[in-house]
């Protein structure tokens, strides 16, 4: 048998960014650094090691960075802005934004990582591994991957035309120096490889393992994101099929009161499908990232004015919006995740990639997309809004097209999953577009829908090809 030796962040430039400074610092459950993937042993090792990536810990400080999925995306919405002085990316101008490249090498490392622990444990022979717990591997490792690739192809890839050749830089080797040109793939062969790791995460991951691990069910819900940006007429019935499994057959409920998630229960919550977990003693760092909301840091991401517009008259106001921030007019302390006035907590620092609550809303626009019943929708959207602790449903009972529909759907998903994982933004431009152009006006142009790709990727692979229309290179 070929012994294969795998370091998890890999020891080539991705995206211009060496590893090698980073693989001293890792805590020795989350590397491989020297080691060979012999067994299962050391294969749930290497694996660790992905999900380290996953969480985006920051290994100088042992601090999981899941903020850039909780602040950029909210940002391009125009809910979030930064504290001490307005982004350009907060009027939808990503080539001088700070936040730009988001993604990309967060992205990459977390693919090679898989890459690594696929290419390692497929090559051991099955009797090394106990019952089924190879594949479970391999499918956590693709979940992973897919998760990667969907997020590089939403932020990075024309995404919204199947047609694009704008797709996404595929990668399903392990990163070494002499592999590292590579073109693009285009839009259609980005979604089909993101399809195929999601089905395989869904027929062999575990179906119960704690909720900051992979499981069947966030793949579904995985799977149920891809298909709605996929956006076929035979899309929108998978999506609902995939929902009813989650919601019928998991164990995942619906918080009594969504409040109670981010401020006293975090994964204890019944209806976190997957979640990250905080490092150890992270809320003691100075600079963890809820003290980034409240009192504020070297950094800090506030709530805009239009967040607090759309939270009138809904009781989420009251916990979600704090008190005015004297450092930049119209915005106010995102307290979604701290309280006013509080220390860091471990449940502060935790983040969400899927809750149940996005696989009802989910299931809600895709009924209303495939020509459904707007009644059901409408139940859907009620049960939702009714543990958040919403009682007017006047909106929601008046909304009697289509579009109305689709607007109120994106307006539930927008105040309930607002700094979570990026669906207020997906959500927003998956609208028709005199929706888009009523909601968020500076989202004019499909170029604004993505972002550049970072210079230093075409320094470093020339083969990767054009840069996204509208941006230099």
């Amino acid at each position: 048998m070929k012994r294969i030796i795998y370091t998890i962040l890999g020891v080539a430039l991705v995206a211009g960014v060496s590893c090698r400074k980073e693989l001293a610092k890792l805590p020795e459950n989350a590397k491989v650094d020297g080691n060979t993937i012999l067994d299962q042993r050391t294969s749930e090792i290497a694996l660790n090691g992905v999900y380290y990536r996953f969480a985006n810990v920051d290994a100088a400080n042992n601090v999981t960075d899941w903020q850039e999925h909780e602040v950029q995306p909210a940002m391009f919405a125009g809910y979030l802005g930064y504290g001490y002085g307005a982004d350009p990316a907060e009027e939808n101008q990503y080539a001088n934004s700070w936040f730009g490249s988001i993604y990309w090498t967060s992205s990459y490392k977390l693919i090679n990582a898989a890459n690594g622990v696929i290419k390692g444990v497929s090559q051991l022979e099955d009797k090394a591994f106990t019952g089924d717990r190879k594949k479970q591997l391999l499918a956590e490792a693709k979940f992973l991957r897919a998760y990667g690739n969907f997020k590089l192809l939403s932020y990075f890839g024309q995404w919204f035309d199947l047609n694009s050749p704008y797709g996404v830089l595929l990668r399903d080797e392990f990163i070494s120096v002499g592999n590292i040109p590579k073109a693009r793939s285009n839009v259609k062969e980005s979604y089909a490889a993101i399809l195929a790791d999601a089905n395989e995460a869904i027929a062999n991951a575990p179906a119960d393992k704690p909720n900051y691990n992979a499981t069947r069910w966030a793949a579904m819900a995985l799977k149920m994101r891809v298909l709605m940006s996929h956006a076929r007429p035979e899309d929108y019935p998978v999506v609902i099929a995939l929902a009813d499994s989650i919601i019928l057959h998991s164990k995942y409920t619906l918080e009594p009161q969504t409040k109670d998630i981010f401020y006293t229960k975090g994964l204890n919550s019944p209806e976190v499908i997957l979640g990250i977990r905080p490092q150890q003693n992270q809320e003691s760092y100075y600079y963890n990232v809820s003290s980034q909301y409240w009192p504020g840091a070297s950094s800090l991401y506030v709530a805009k004015t239009n967040l607090k517009e759309l939270l009138k008259d809904d009781p989420r106001l009251s916990w979600i919006i704090g008190s005015a921030n004297d450092n930049e007019p119209g915005t106010y302390f995102f307290l979604k995740y701290i309280k006013e006035g509080t220390n860091a907590t471990t449940v502060s620092e935790t983040a969400y990639a899927f809750r149940l609550t996005e696989v009802y809303l989910l299931k809600a626009e895709a009924i209303v997309r495939a020509g459904g019943s707007l009644a059901d929708a409408r139940v859907i959207l009620k049960n939702v809004m009714g543990h958040a602790g919403v009682t007017d449903f006047s909106a929601i009972d008046n909304a009697t097209t289509t579009n109305e529909m689709l607007k109120q759907l994106y307006l539930e998903i927008s105040r309930n999953l607002v700094g979570e994982d990026g669906q207020e933004w997906m959500s927003l431009l998956r609208l028709p577009a005199v929706l888009i152009q009523e909601l968020r006006p500076t989202a004019n142009d499909k170029v604004k829908y993505i972002l550049p790709i970072p210079h230093d990727e075409f320094v470093n692979n020339p083969a990767i090809g054009k840069q996204n229309p509208g941006y230099q290179q």
